[in-house]
Parts: structure tokens; sequence; C-alpha cells
């Protein structure tokens, strides 16, 4: 396997970016620099990865962009995501997560959300899924079962 270098993108925008032209600025100086492809912070909303993408694209980065996406496992992800990966949960996987009753229960919705966020990526040709892995190895290898 050849040696390969992959940088990471914001669909949502990076924390510390002003706004999300100097993020995408940023992000092309990296490729410029010799990345070969992007893989995206985590994002419960596709749409926030199509548009990302179409803006890398007008930008003039033309590497492929994998999105990354995670299975929620936990109730308390509904909140802690959010905080520490400055990310939005869409409103319906919000208001699903917050009928949780259980971890156990929060973690169906996560696989039953990403299985339907997976399905949809792939159907749309993108060019691999990174599939966040903390504490979800076993949700992820549900939802490859459905998926791939």
């Amino acid at each position: 396997i050849p040696f390969s270098y992959g940088v990471a993108g914001y669909p949502e925008k990076h924390d510390e970016a002003p706004n999300m032209q100097s993020d995408i600025a940023w992000l092309k100086a990296k490729v410029d620099a010799g990345a070969d492809y992007v893989v995206t912070q985590m994002f419960f909303d596709n749409e926030r990865y199509f548009q990302f993408v179409e803006s890398c694209r007008q930008a003039g980065i033309h590497v492929p962009i994998i999105p990354g996406i995670k299975p929620i496992t936990a109730c308390s992800q509904l909140t802690v995501l959010p905080k520490i990966f400055h990310i939005d949960l869409p409103e319906p996987l919000a208001v699903e997560l917050a009928k949780c009753k259980s971890d156990e229960e929060a973690k169906e919705v996560g696989i039953e959300w990403c299985t339907l966020q997976a399905k949809a990526l792939k159907a749309s040709g993108v060019p691999s899924i990174h599939f966040y892995s903390m504490a979800a190895a076993q949700s992820i290898k549900r939802i490859a079962q459905q998926v791939y």
C-alpha cells in the first residue's frame, strides 16, 4: 500500500476558524501542500457534508472528501458531542434521543440514525465512509452489516 497523506475537514467549521470561508481556505492550503484526501469531522446531517463538498469544489479542492460519521451510543451524547466537538445534532435526532430512558435505547436510536445516514451517503457515491468508533465498535459492526 503506498503512503498517503490525509487531512481533517470540518463540514460545520472548525471551532477556532472565524468563518467557513477561512476554514475552507486553510483546508485548501493543506491540500495544496500535498494532502491526498480529506476525512471530515463527524456530522449527523448529511446536507452539511454535501454543502461542504460543494464549497470545497468551488474553492478548487478536488481530492476525495470522505465523510466521517459516528453512531450515538449513550444518552449523554445528546449534550456531550455538540459541546466537545462543536457540532449540531439535527432536531429529529435530538428529539428521539431526548425520549430515551436508557443508554441501550439511545444506542438503538444511534444505530438506526447512522445506518440511514450511511445508506444515503453510499447511495450518493461518496468515495468511502469513515466510522468514528469511539466506544461504538459493536454498533458499527451492525451498521456495516446493513449498509454493505
